[in-house]
């Protein structure tokens, strides 16, 4: 399954890595703020959430080092890039 595919068919975690404040800002709806800073220590409760984790930030930059790192993990994760991106696939959720 290709990324699109993956929102669109609603499995899996939406993570999105970037601050509290930039989440208050607008986010993908269902998705679950945990700055990247953060993600080290909160290992034990990313593992149990619904895989795969699918990240997401401003840019795609943030979102990729925390696929990374959770790769590095053990962890099935994947780069979904900017959060408006994530959040129009989410959109086709509805539609289909």
């Amino acid at each position: 399954m290709n990324l699109e595919q993956l929102i669109t068919s609603d499995v899996g975690t939406i993570i999105d890595v970037r601050t509290p404040m930039e989440y208050m800002g607008g986010h993908v709806a269902d998705s679950v703020n945990i700055p990247l800073m953060e993600l080290p220590y909160r290992m034990d409760e990313i593992k149990n959430l619904d895989l795969p984790i699918i990240f997401c930030c401003a840019s795609g930059n943030r979102s990729g080092q925390a696929t990374q790192f959770c790769l590095n993990q053990g962890v099935d994760a994947f780069n979904g890039g900017p959060w408006t991106t994530v959040n129009y696939y989410k959109s086709l959720t509805h539609q289909i």
